[in-house]
Parts: structure tokens; C-alpha cells; sequence
């Protein structure tokens, strides 16, 4: 048994150096970390680490902070539940504010009828959440996804997700009757993923055994693929012809990134469970699967839950969250915001012969990069604008199936004169690595 730690060790001297030494000694290599510096505080679109630095952060901590690092109205709310109590385990004593956020949550949400709301903790728990309610609802076990899709690193949702490395690798085996089927973008033809699900009908499981279908409406990890809307139309008449349920993954489509509240309001269809979770709670852990009552009321008592699922911190984070979202009317900025950034790449891309296509749905914007005398996806270049935009303040995430793409995520409150120094450091990068 390690004695325990010294007191000298803890004071330590504080820099990023001294901890990112510590971090590699103590935590595992698996838990893979962008940046070498640690954070101090934050503000809406800003950050500074703990020498000082600033960075404006255009990555939302993977899409959480539609609503800003500690948005005045989120920390408020929470700290008014922290004097009240902080746990319960809503199983054994709900709360109120529990029953008042699934009502809310069931008015906005694009699904047709009565709906019910049931709340989790992470993303990838309302996948497997929703994947056990599919289930149940409809008695049938198999379900279907699409490649280059992400729905989590549990080990169901990391099944369902369409991306081998970093992971899948060295996992498997995963659980049983999840089939993958191109994802119908501007990339691949509606055409092709019907022909995938055709001949999965005729060679592994007929129709009647599957019980959900689910996407996202814009892949996220995937590399920022907008669904085309006759598939999302194509996939409710599949569906409703066989029995199948359509899950809409919005885990980090929904609360406004897209320019709607949701996603799937841009497509016209409404799926029959969701799933929500990032943005929802500004920056607390809360996710939520909801969907039709008589799908959801498919399990029964003590089927669904988790001691900490629908924490009450985070509760009242989510109530601030939507009442943010109506006040400054995030939905509308979004598509602003995400208008001006696709015109500025646009712009972009006509001067350097390496930026492929832009795309994108409101302000969930990217740029891919590709070798001008090929089309390859440019892995390489992709990393070095990323680290020559860090090198000048501005935090960006890649993605992609081919790691070929940059993301844009930042804050929907972002002020505009930040918003265009972080355009401007961007466009520093692209000079210094593509001129």
C-alpha cells in the first residue's frame, strides 16, 4: 500500500510543465489530452491557464458551452441548488425541478404526441438508455447506425459508433446485432445507403428483428456530415413501413448549435426517441432521452435510472440553460454566427489550394483539408494549422474520419470582437502553414 501523499508534493511548483509531468505520471496514456497547459479560470469565450495565458476557445469543451464558461445566469442557478441540497437520488426522493425540466423539455422537442423526458448523466448513457427503451418498446434487439458516426465511448455506444481508432481499437468484441450502413451525406449518395440497407435486410437481419434506427443529424466526431433531408425523410418511411424506430442522436446537435433548438427542426421529421446532453446544462453533467410516452414507458419500474442521473446541480443548470437560450435568443445568433464564418471560409478556401469543402449547419461549421493534386484527406496539414492556431491563442478541434478536419465550436454568446480575433488568429495559421 502507497503511503500517502506528502504535503511538499502538493505545493509543487505551479506550472503547466511541473503538472503535465504529473498528469503523464499519474494518469493513464488512454485518456488522451490536446493541450500541455491547465486551466485557471474561464469567461464565456475566453480561458486563461495557470501561468497566466489567454486563449479563446472556439472548441466548447467538445460543444458543451453554447451558454459560455459560466454564463452569470448558470452560475447563479447552480450555486442557489447548492445552498439547498446536492444529492438525493431523484429514485429514492425526486425533487421538483427534476419533473419541471422533463415538462419543458417535452414541449420543445420536434416529437409528435404526448413525450416523456427521463434524465442521465452523459451522452453516451442516453445512448444506451435509449438503445435499452428501443428494446424494450418494441420487443426486436437489432439496431442500425451509420459509419463515421459517434455515440459514445461505453461500451453498447462505442458499438454503435461508426469510427474504429481511436475508439474501437483493441476493444471488441462488442455486443451483438449493431450493423453499420454508409451515412447519406454530401459525401455518399442517398442511393448507396439504400442499397446498404437493402442487402442488410436480404443477408443479416430481416426488418421485423430490427428495432431502432439511430443518427446524428449532423455527424460530430464523423467530421461535421450534414445529413441530406430526403434521407432523414426516406429513413421515417423505412421505419414506419417496418416498425423501426428512428433515434435522432442530438447529444451535440441540440440547444441551438445548428441554428434551430434542434437538429432534426431543420429536416421537417420527427424522430420517435432523442437524445440530448452537452450544451443542455452548461457544462454539468445532465443528458436526457426522450421521446414518445408509450415508447417510453416501455420499461418497467426501476429499468431506467442512476444514482447520480439528473443530478439537482445540474437541473438547475439546465433550467438557467433554456431560459438563457429564450432571453438572447441563441438559436438566431447561432445562424448568424455560423452565416458570417461559412462566407469567411468560403473566402478561405479560394485562396488556399489546400482547404476542401466547408460545410456545415448553423454554427456547427467546418473545413476540411485535402492534397490539392489528389483530394486525399491531409491529416498532417489539418494538425499543423491546429497547432499554429494554439500557438496564437485560439483553441480548435479536429475530427473526421480521416483526421482531416477542423471544427468550429465556439461559445453562441461569444462577443463579437472576440468572435473576430479568434477569425483572425485562424487566418494567421492558415497563412503560416499553407502561404
Amino acid at each position: 500500500m502507497n503511503a500517502p501523499q506528502k504535503a511538499e508534493n502538493l505545493n509543487a511548483p505551479h506550472t503547466n510543465a511541473n503538472w503535465h509531468a504529473r498528469r503523464l505520471a499519474a494518469t493513464p496514456r488512454g485518456v488522451g489530452v490536446f493541450g500541455d497547459f491547465f486551466i485557471e479560470r474561464a469567461k464565456n469565450a475566453e480561458l486563461w491557464d495557470i501561468e497566466g495565458r489567454r486563449f479563446i476557445d472556439f472548441a466548447g469543451g467538445i460543444a458543451v458551452l453554447n451558454t459560455g464558461h459560466v454564463h452569470p445566469k448558470v452560475q447563479a442557478a447552480i450555486a442557489a441548488q447548492l445552498q439547498r441540497f446536492t444529492h438525493s437520488c431523484y429514485q429514492v426522493v425526486p425533487y421538483t425541478e427534476y419533473v419541471a425540466l422533463a415538462e419543458r423539455i417535452n414541449a420543445i422537442v420536434p416529437i409528435q404526441g404526448p413525450v416523456k423526458t427521463a434524465f442521465f448523466s452523459t451522452g453516451a448513457e442516453a445512448i444506451e438508455n435509449a438503445m435499452k427503451i428501443a428494446r424494450s418498446s418494441t420487443g426486436r434487439s437489432g439496431i442500425i447506425a451509420f459509419g463515421g458516426a459517434f455515440h459514445g465511448r461505453s461500451m453498447f455506444s462505442v458499438a454503435l459508433t461508426g469510427k474504429v481508432q481511436p475508439y474501437k481499437a483493441g476493444f471488441g468484441p462488442f455486443p451483438p446485432e449493431i450493423y453499420h450502413v454508409p451515412f447519406p451525406s454530401e459525401g455518399t449518395s442517398l442511393d448507396d445507403t439504400k442499397h446498404a440497407v437493402e442487402q442488410l435486410f436480404k443477408c443479416d437481419i430481416e426488418p421485423s428483428r430490427v428495432a431502432a434506427i439511430v443518427f446524428e443529424p449532423v455527424q460530430g466526431e464523423g467530421g461535421f456530415n450534414v445529413i441530406q433531408k430526403e434521407a432523414v425523410q426516406w429513413l421515417r418511411t423505412l421505419c414506419d413501413q417496418h416498425g423501426i424506430l428512428l433515434v435522432a442522436d442530438e447529444v451535440q446537435t441540440g440547444f441551438a448549435r445548428t441554428g434551430k433548438m434542434f437538429a432534426m427542426e431543420h429536416f421537417g421529421v420527427h424522430p420517435d426517441l432523442m437524445t440530448l446532453a452537452k450544451s443542455m446544462a452548461g457544462g454539468t453533467t445532465l443528458s436526457a432521452v426522450c421521446g414518445k410516452t408509450a415508447i417510453m414507458d416501455g420499461p418497467a419500474p426501476g429499468g431506467l435510472g442512476g444514482t447520480y442521473a439528473g443530478n439537482p446541480l445540474a437541473i438547475a443548470a439546465a433550467h438557467a440553460v433554456l431560459d438563457v437560450m429564450a432571453e438572447e435568443q441563441l438559436p438566431a445568433r447561432a445562424q448568424k454566427l455560423g452565416d458570417q464564418l461559412l462566407r469567411h471560409l468560403d473566402t478561405k478556401r479560394t485562396a488556399y489550394k489546400r482547404m476542401g469543402e466547408v460545410r456545415g449547419l448553423g454554427a456547427m461549421v467546418a473545413c476540411e483539408f485535402v492534397d490539392p493534386a489528389t483530394g486525399a484527406p491531409d491529416a498532417e496539414t489539418t494538425k499543423r494549422v491546429q497547432m499554429a492556431a494554439l500557438a496564437r491563442g485560439l483553441l480548435l478541434l479536429t475530427c473526421g474520419v480521416h483526421g482531416n478536419v477542423i471544427r468550429f465550436l465556439f461559445p453562441l454568446t461569444i462577443e463579437d470582437g472576440v468572435f473576430a480575433e479568434g477569425l483572425a488568429a485562424f487566418d494567421a495559421a492558415l497563412a503560416e502553414v499553407l502561404a
